[in-house]
């Protein structure tokens, strides 16, 4: 599975970047034939401009959540929902039918993300704690591999733009098509550059929380390009997957709760099916498949059933870290939407609403391949303290918090 997996995406790569190059030249070719069509000068630079946005602030954002936590864990959860609201507001300004869908859709989602901020508000100094301890000493050349993921997704992405324009150039149906398609193949290369950064300095984290041992960060990521791409392709295309259904089924129980039988059963019976498959598909998995080349779906089950064994289950439910990421994410995007739908608003009102939508997915996956190397930190000391909590590299912010969370539970 893993060498099925592996050849799958080379051939994705290979077959994109072909698609890309034929749309770009057949594009090009129509907008200079046609005079009252595809205008490239328009629709191109606010998309790259929105793009180059992205990558400085996703540094910027990496730089600032690496040397105050604190201030970047609120400003994510709390400054978060007014940029998402700010983009519904510009759809609105766009006026079209699909703007203004999309625009109801982000207002919605600035309330929940508002609601979801005031309820785990109480777990903000934890959340920082956790980031200040566990990344404050990164592995050697971490920033030079944040730097030049960001660049390579900066790279990857404008040539990307170029064939989503030149299909919108002629815009049949079948182009339409190949836009789908050529945003699927992006999510999923964007979640592979995460991931290949994840394992590689969760490993090195691994190394030192367990061992007390420090590896070479280039040898790991050697070791991860030669070995592991197959194993971080399937955890890519899995977890987002997983991830989405599990936390839909954790929303599902807290809003039914018990207040009617037939609701109460079926939430409860898609909980159990969500627990079932996180057990094979989780992100904590990535650290056993760095340290010990194990398949995913093997290194997922053994790291949730460590955490099962230490009884962590309730402290990593609560952790914020991969929450912090997707607001994150989320900001970041939003950002780019408003720098890349205003530009176009000002000067091609019709291209403004595609461009917004590509410019919020080249913004959010940009912010996660920034953050992946601090989510990895936290994630390998979970994975280390889950086997082995006597470990002398340990300190006492889990123990501490496994206290705080058994006595609200027993209040």
């Amino acid at each position: 599975m893993r060498k099925l997996f592996q050849i799958i995406f080379y051939i994705q790569l290979i077959l994109i970047s072909i698609l890309v190059i034929v749309l770009t030249i057949r594009g090009f070719v129509y907008a200079a034939r046609s005079t009252n069509h595809f205008r490239p000068e328009k629709w191109y630079p606010p998309l790259l401009g929105s793009a180059a946005s992205a990558g400085i602030v996703s540094y910027l954002w990496e730089w600032i959540s690496f040397h105050d936590p604190s201030k970047a864990i609120k400003t994510a959860f709390w400054v978060g929902p007014f940029l998402t609201c700010a983009v519904g507001i510009l759809h609105i300004l766009i006026g079209c039918p699909i703007s203004l869908a999309i625009s109801t859709i982000a207002i919605i989602s600035s309330v929940i993300q508002s609601l979801y901020t005031c309820w785990v508000n109480p777990r903000f100094d934890y959340a920082t704690k956790i980031l200040t301890v566990y990344t404050s000493f990164p592995p050697d050349k971490t920033a030079t591999f944040v730097i030049l993921s960001i660049i390579t997704c900066l790279v990857y992405s404008s040539f990307l733009v170029t064939g989503i324009g030149g299909a919108t150039a002629t815009g049949t149906g079948l182009d339409i098509l190949f836009i789908i398609v050529i945003l699927l193949t992006y999510t999923w290369t964007m979640q592979v550059i995460k991931n290949m950064l994840y394992v590689t300095i969760s490993r090195v984290r691994y190394m030192n929380f367990a061992c007390g041992a420090d590896m070479n960060t280039w040898i790991a990521f050697r070791d991860t390009v030669q070995h592991l791409v197959g194993s971080v392709c399937i955890g890519s295309a899995v977890v987002p997957v997983i991830g989405t259904i599990r936390g839909s089924a954790r929303v599902m129980k807290s809003v039914v709760g018990g207040t009617d039988e037939f609701l109460f059963s079926c939430a409860d019976c898609y909980s159990r099916v969500a627990s079932t498959l996180i057990t094979y598909g989780n992100r904590w998995g990535f650290v056993h498949v760095g340290v010990y080349n194990k398949g995913f779906m093997q290194a997922s089950a053994d790291t949730w059933g460590a955490f099962k064994t230490a009884e962590l289950i309730p402290l990593i439910d609560s952790d914020l870290t991969g929450a912090f990421c997707f607001f994150s994410g989320v900001a970041v995007g939003s950002i780019c939407t408003l720098v890349g739908g205003t530009w176009a608003l000002a000067i091609h009102k019709s291209y403004a609403t595609e461009v917004s939508i590509y410019a919020f997915f080249i913004g959010y996956f940009i912010c996660r391949v920034a953050l992946a190397s601090q989510q990895a930190c936290v994630s390998a000391y979970y994975v280390a303290y889950a086997e082995n909590p006597q470990s002398l590299q340990s300190d006492a912010t889990i123990p501490v918090r496994i206290q705080e969370l058994l006595q609200r539970y027993n209040v």
